[in-house]
């Protein structure tokens, strides 16, 4: 993604959409679509792909790439929404006759309690400068 220019590509889509919000809404924007692409793939995949998207982030504005790097291996380790983006969920799921919707259902909460806490905290254990 580096080299073919696609991770600053959207490092710009970013800065666009969340220029008002500043430094906390990059980091935001980074967790929540790190978080969204491991609902939906495994969570190395997201990731990997994540990774180069949050360093040319902090990069470009000049900030501590620590807290982005944090942000996507929080937000990576959080597939609690469906049963596909992690194995150990996808052997339970097949093996305790669970259905999608209880993935769903219990997933939804701990992924906002989860998302609220990383969210809140990792601007003050990593700070941006």
């Amino acid at each position: 993604m580096s080299s073919s220019g696609a991770a600053m590509i959207l490092v710009d889509f970013i800065t666009l959409l969340f220029h008002d919000m500043g430094n906390y809404g990059y980091l935001i924007a980074i967790f929540l679509l790190t978080l969204i692409l491991t609902e939906v793939i495994t969570n190395n995949a997201a990731a990997a792909l994540m990774f180069p998207i949050s360093y040319a982030t902090a990069q470009s504005h000049g900030l501590d790439v620590m807290p982005f790097i944090m942000a996507v291996a929080y937000g990576a380790s959080a597939s609690f929404i469906t049963p596909y983006s992690y194995q150990t969920n996808l052997m339970v799921y097949s093996a305790g006759r669970y259905q999608f919707t209880d993935y769903v259902k219990y997933g939804i909460p701990m992924s906002l309690i989860y998302s609220s806490i990383v969210i809140v905290m990792l601007p003050i254990v990593f700070p941006f400068n």
